[in-house]
């Protein structure tokens, strides 16, 4: 199989690695301890400057109609520098995508440019529920037909950039009477909305320059346009849609181990014991090679599920795979880090302390 990058993917990266060292590097542990949001946005929107919001829409509604395999490798080396900017940008492409996919020609014009250009700041993804995570059929969350209206009723948890986003993704029940997951629609909601509520920011053990909040819809009224697809078939969008998102769960993941071990091999040059720097020794020589495979299988099943995608084949089980085998890896790469680091490691003055917790959601989503 050939795995050749192209010369446009070979630039997106570049210019990704680029934004990453320049902009996202100086203000990522800042952003961790909860400040810089200011820079955080000024970040996204030079991210949206190049193309880096939209990457898999097309260039008719403003995208750069790059493909998914772009996609992930520019999410690697944003999350190689800041998680918690790499998950800001790798939902609002997947609300892009999603718009694409679903939406007629009038919602694909009016949000997609806004998406792309960084007039909205992010795009967030509301399906999960308190009592709908794993399976988000469960769903309760209604929205009511009232004449040529939806009313919206009910709240959505931790939702990624809901305190800056421009546009919501929402799933809700529309036949409450149809059998499990097969009455629910997808709606198009603008955080100005009358009756979008933004709900106490999650206060979490990693990726913390990154808003994490509840979602109320308050008797949020919405027009009959804001329906995307079809009434009642929105659960099979929603699964479809998931499917993508994993490619970029993956990349993120990927970037974070990746990051971890760049990091610990620096340090393993650096620190000596016994007359001799720490990687001379044949023990630590073992953990780094096993991490390295660790990273470079999980590239190939990234790139094998993006380039899948981006051929129209099928990628659902290939995108599922990167998914578990990246973010497990993610993990053992960071405990690694931080074991080659010592005790130092277990401080914040190094950031592999910070790679290590930024790590553990990408199990959970």
């Amino acid at each position: 199989m050939h795995y050749s990058l192209t010369d446009e993917e070979t630039m997106i990266r570049d210019t990704a690695r680029k934004i990453a060292s320049d902009r996202l590097i100086p203000h990522a542990e800042a952003l961790d301890r909860g400040e810089g949001r200011a820079q955080l946005l000024a970040n996204l929107k030079e991210l949206a400057d190049q193309g880096f919001m939209a990457l898999n829409v097309r260039a008719e509604f403003g995208g750069t109609e790059a493909g998914t395999v772009a996609f992930a490798l520019a999410l690697e080396e944003l999350a190689a520098a800041c998680a918690s900017t790499a998950v800001t940008v790798s939902v609002t492409n997947m609300v892009g995508e999603v718009v694409q996919a679903v939406g007629d020609q009038s919602q694909k014009e009016t949000y997609l440019p806004l998406l792309a250009d960084g007039t909205y700041p992010a795009g967030a993804f509301c399906l999960t529920e308190s009592g709908a995570g794993s399976d988000p059929s469960g769903m309760v969350t209604r929205a009511r037909k009232d004449g040529d209206t939806y009313v919206l009723d009910g709240s959505k948890l931790y939702i990624t950039s809901a305190e800056y986003a421009g546009l919501f993704v929402v799933w809700a029940v529309t036949d409450p009477s149809a059998s499990k997951g097969k009455g629910i629609s997808v709606f198009l909601v603008p955080a100005d909305t009358k009756g979008v509520i933004i709900g106490k920011a999650e206060t979490k053990m990693g990726q913390t320059g990154s808003a994490t909040n509840t979602v109320i819809f308050d008797n949020c009224r919405i027009p009959a346009s804001a329906l995307m697809g079809r009434e009642h078939d929105g659960f099979r969008t929603a699964v479809a849609e998931l499917a993508g998102g994993r490619i970029g769960v993956a990349a993120v993941s990927l970037g974070i181990a990746r990051a971890a071990m760049e990091a610990a091999k620096s340090y393993a040059k650096e620190r000596r014991q016994f007359g001799q720097p720490i990687a001379e020794f044949q023990g630590l020589q073992w953990m780094i090679a096993d991490r390295e495979l660790d990273i470079h299988a999980s590239r190939l099943l990234i790139l094998d599920a993006a380039a899948r995608k981006d051929r129209g084949e099928p990628f659902s089980r290939e995108a599922s795979m990167a998914k578990l085998f990246a973010s497990e890896a993610a993990h053992r790469c960071t405990d690694t880090a931080i074991q080659i680091h010592g005790g130092a490691g277990y401080c914040r003055d190094y950031p592999v302390e910070r790679y290590a917790r930024d790590a553990r959601i990408t199990r959970i989503y």
